[in-house]
């Protein structure tokens, strides 16, 4: 079993998931448009629009789509674990980039590097790196 996470997007899908290739060095294997499967649904000006996107980070797969109709992402996160404090707060700063902090980057009882935020596209993170224990 493979478990993968889907998010929508009100029309900055291929942007965001050129910033994710870029960012985490992962690697978009699918990228199909609205107008390969034309519907009465979606605006005319949604063609060039994404109607399923693929993108392959480490052993998990990040897959979306642009949905006219689409909400930001409120209860749900994608999370990170990250490999060293450096890397998590690289992490932090690209993706809160002209984004919403919820909660800043920093020490607390679970983990050395936590931090929660929604990116420029809409989606929401949670990022963590290593425990107390470690």
């Amino acid at each position: 079993m493979h478990v993968a996470i889907y998010v929508n997007y009100a029309g900055n899908c291929e942007a965001a998931f050129r910033f994710y290739e870029q960012l985490f060095g992962g690697r978009v294997t699918t990228l199909s448009r609205h107008s390969d499967m034309p519907n009465p649904n979606i605006p005319a000006d949604w063609n060039d629009k994404v109607l399923h996107a693929r993108l392959q980070l480490a052993n998990t797969t990040l897959m979306g789509a642009d949905v006219p109709t689409t909400q930001p992402m409120r209860s749900a996160y994608v999370t990170l674990t990250l490999d060293s404090v450096a890397e998590s707060e690289r992490i932090y700063a690209a993706l809160g980039e002209h984004g919403e902090i919820f909660m800043a980057m920093a020490e607390t009882p679970f983990a050395k590097r936590f931090a929660m935020l929604r990116d420029r596209f809409g989606t929401s993170w949670m990022l963590l790196h290593g425990t107390q224990a470690d």
